[in-house]
């Protein structure tokens, strides 16, 4: 099976009233946790790279390790999708080495620069079949080499923005934030912005910063040694209200983060004398299958890997863009 796009598995998700998360990678027993969750659960998923990990991996190793994943698991439907890209170089360099999909995150530039930015990406990648995200409004946290402050997403804004770029599909500010470190108290999110939002722009909408951090696993972590105080995440019930109200994308990339770092923690503890990576990696991958099929389950994107035949760049090229 090809690797998916973007827009055709978020438009089936939005068909079928679930949201697909997206899961960033930098190595590959992430990689095979997360895949071998989506397979025990017939999930299609999301396999998001950011800058910073197509730097580390050199991006040929993940393009590489992704082919693998669709060889071994031709019956998922997987996504390569660029997270938070800075430029059109960028998502060229990106398009060139086989993703199905980028992201163009132009946020922090004033609405017209953003508008411009994104433009010129969309006339670009959609030549290739390749789908687009980009962003209005801004998180808090930090991102790559950015430093955010909650600006909310406008619904009207946002109408226009859809409009004059042509995106797939749109990440939405509702006031999370990036990181472990989202809240200082119980999260109150703007969730009521969701379905207004897509109801003016009638496109799949994404979800950014939303890892659970959960308390369990940043016990672990603080029991073997980490130091991670009243690190705090978004709960799963807001993140399924925001799905009954249009997001189709959630982005997490901290809970699995933080699922490796708990594991192999405590094996370093309790186990002083391992040195094999494998006797440490190997249950850490574990511990992220387990985790993210939890993720699957609470997302409902379970169970829908079948639904569909996945579209090749070329048959979206032509389907969606009439290219």
């Amino acid at each position: 099976m090809p690797l998916a796009t973007l827009k055709q598995v978020l438009d089936e998700a939005k068909k079928g009233h679930y949201a697909v998360g997206a899961y960033n990678i930098n190595n590959m027993e992430q990689l095979q946790g997360i895949v071998n969750a989506a397979a025990q659960t017939k999930s299609p998923v999301i396999i998001q790279a950011s800058r910073g990990a197509i730097k580390y991996t050199e991006m040929n190793y993940l393009v590489h390790l992704i082919k693998a994943a669709t060889e071994l698991h031709p019956e998922i439907p997987i996504v390569l999708h660029l997270d938070h890209g800075d430029n059109l170089e960028t998502v060229k360099k990106c398009v060139e080495a086989g993703f199905t999909s980028v992201m163009i995150d132009a946020s922090h530039h004033p609405f017209e620069e953003n508008v411009r930015i994104t433009k010129e990406v969309v006339d670009y990648a959609h030549q290739f079949g390749v789908s687009v995200e980009a962003e209005l409004g801004t998180l808090g946290g930090v991102e790559e080499d950015i430093t955010g402050t909650v600006k909310l997403t406008d619904p009207d804004q946002a109408k226009l923005f859809v409009e004059q770029t042509g995106v797939d599909c749109l990440a939405v500010a509702i006031g999370t934030s990036h990181g472990a470190y989202k809240f200082k108290a119980e999260p109150v999110l703007a969730t009521d912005l969701i379905p207004t939002i897509y109801e003016k722009t009638q496109k799949p909408l994404v979800m950014h910063g939303s890892s659970s951090v959960p308390q369990d696993i940043l016990a672990q972590i603080n029991k073997f040694g980490g130091q991670m105080p009243a690190a705090q995440g978004v709960p799963i019930a807001p993140l399924q209200k925001a799905i009954e109200g249009g997001v189709a994308k959630i982005n997490v990339d901290t809970d699995s983060r933080m699922c490796m770092t708990g594991t192999i923690r405590q094996i370093f503890h309790e186990q002083p004398t391992k040195f094999d990576p494998r006797e440490y990696l190997g249950p850490a991958r574990e511990a992220t299958t387990k985790m993210i099929a939890e993720r699957m389950q609470a997302f409902k994107t379970a169970g829908h890997a079948g639904d569909y035949k996945v579209l090749s760049l070329e048959e979206a090229k032509k389907q969606y863009y009439g290219l």
